[in-house]
């Protein structure tokens, strides 16, 4: 009889917050009805869970299973605005009922932040915000932030065949995360980040107002351009400066196995690849393999698959190659020439000759994971990653991947403190640590969360440290996080702040203190206002 009373008290609990998030949900839209002078213009792209199109909209650009479970917090409402006009009110309408903004563009979030909250929230859901405009002459572009680096590289290609944009390998990524974060992908070396490439953006703040770069000051711009747009107001579309590529790009994906002296090349690669032309980017991708019968009587050996990108000819690459990486055997044979939008469908698994697949908003697949970030200052002795290879061995890294991106060139150039992206001279590669599991493998979800902190441990010794550096781009909830409720301490703030930011962390605080001094823009991992930190 003693759990009884808990047992009603819950119960009350449960349905007192449902009441208030039903009466947030009416609030809400009641506002909005008050705001727009028509309110069918929006009504149409307003979606609440009466609507039988909510839940296809709400997982439509989840990118992460984990996120995806009946248990996951749901918002209250989904809008998805089809011009800039009608986000002021959105804001307006979220302060004036006590939710939450989450701005969602891509859903690659890899913590859900752009579409989960703790809190009763509603998700701004920029999907339709994607036109994309060229000038070919000028060599810059437009893009909404609801755009996906795929419809970038297709709008670029069909103006001109030698002209590119760095960003990510990955082309269902939305623009609005992305370039705000940072953004690298295989012209990182020589171009420098996405961020980098950035020369005016349209910003909505707190207050509703919409502001371009001229408008908005430098100190804010310089905020968006690495720091997170969804601290600081809702971003709607970024000017972009496009670069020169050649009209022939060589492509070449070699794989070594433990048994192929793997460990030693990789051991090799560090030391040479960010000292490589800028012209040649080349990555390391890791993975375990299943053999019949391995060194050591092991069933499972390492793949390392160097997967590369070469501004040139073939002709060039070759005595390059000869002389900078001689063990890596490159042989004519395996490489082969494309234009720069041939190569993004190669390093996305695409056919060469289907541009038109870069349109697609979909993923192939959509599975469980969990990712981390680091950063290498010094190369990684043999004996450490033979550590790394036993850990992959085990049962949960079965679907395990490391990718090791390399820095130098166009990224040792750029002064730490030119954006809020600070990762740059110094560092070696970058490491990317995924984990994967199936549906059928879920309830086990903790064994390889517990699996993914244990190898971070592991690197703890080869990787940056006082910061640990991780990347925004690759959100790592594990790192910290501020106050779901209440204020945030700036010592708490820091924890990943730091390890974000550097000392770009600070100067952030102060632009969000401007900005958006009551904190309305937040999650677990915004930058806080000095007048809301303890």
């Amino acid at each position: 009889m003693m759990n009884i009373p808990n047992i009603f008290t819950l119960l009350l609990l449960i349905i007192s917050l449902s009441s208030l998030a039903a009466s947030a949900d009416q609030d809400f839209v009641e506002c909005l009805t008050q705001q727009f002078n028509n309110y069918s213009s929006i009504s149409s792209n307003v979606y609440t869970p009466t609507n039988s199109s909510y839940s296809s909209i709400l997982r439509f650009s989840i990118q992460s299973l984990r996120f995806a479970l009946d248990s996951t917090p749901k918002p209250l409402v989904i809008i998805q605005p089809e011009y800039e006009s009608q986000i002021p009110p959105v804001i307006y309408c979220a302060k004036a009922t006590g939710l939450q903004i989450r701005t969602r563009s891509g859903g690659h979030d890899y913590e859900g932040l752009s579409y989960v909250a703790q809190v009763p929230f509603v998700i701004l859901d920029l999907i339709n915000l994607s036109e994309i405009t060229v000038d070919e002459v000028e060599k810059t572009a437009w893009v909404g932030s609801g755009s996906t680096t795929g419809s970038l590289y297709y709008a670029v290609a069909q103006k001109s065949p030698v002209l590119g944009f760095p960003a990510g390998v990955c082309t269902t990524i939305g623009i609005g995360g992305h370039f705000s974060g940072g953004g690298y992908g295989t012209l990182m070396r020589k171009y420098g980040l996405s961020s980098d490439q950035v020369i005016d953006a349209r910003i909505i703040d707190v207050n509703g107002r919409i502001l371009d770069r001229e408008s908005m000051g430098e100190d804010l711009f310089w905020a968006i351009r690495g720091g997170g747009g969804a601290s600081f107001g809702v971003i709607t579309s970024w000017k972009v400066q496009l670069v020169d590529v050649p009209e022939k790009v060589t492509f070449f994906n070699i794989g070594r196995t433990l048994e192929q002296n793997a460990t030693q090349l990789v051991h090799r690669w560090q030391s040479i690849a960010p000292e490589f032309d800028k012209d040649l980017f080349m990555r390391i991708i890791l993975v375990p393999e299943n053999v019949s019968s391995g060194a050591q009587g092991r069933n499972k050996t390492i793949r390392a698959t160097f997967n590369s990108l070469f501004l040139g000819e073939i002709e060039k690459l070759l005595p390059l190659m000869q002389e900078s990486f001689p063990e890596l055997g490159l042989v004519r044979e395996d490489c082969t020439e494309m234009s720069w939008i041939q190569s993004i469908l190669t390093f996305a698994g695409f056919p060469i000759d289907a541009p038109e697949i870069l349109l697609n908003r979909t993923q192939p697949a959509v599975r469980y994971y969990k990712a981390k970030s680091d950063y290498v200052e010094k190369p990684i002795p043999e004996s450490g990653l033979e550590g790394v290879w036993r850990r992959m061995y085990e049962a949960e890294a079965d679907q395990s991947v490391l990718i090791f991106s390399p820095y130098g060139g166009r990224m040792d150039e750029i002064p730490a403190s030119a954006t809020p992206f600070p990762h740059r001279v110094g560092n070696l590669y970058k490491i990317q640590h995924l984990v994967y599991w199936d549906e059928s493998e879920n309830q086990d979800s903790g064994s390889y969360l517990d699996w993914m902190r244990r190898l971070y441990s592991y690197f703890a010794p080869y990787v940056s440290s006082s910061p640990r550096a991780a990347y925004l781009n690759y959100r790592d909830l594990d790192i910290g996080v501020n106050n779901p409720n209440g204020r945030t301490s700036y010592a708490q703030a820091s924890v990943w702040g730091k390890k974000y930011f550097k000392d770009n962390f600070d100067r952030l605080v102060r632009v969000k203190t401007v900005v958006d001094p009551q904190n309305f823009f937040k999650n677990e991992q915004s930058i806080p206002s000095l007048f809301y930190l303890g």
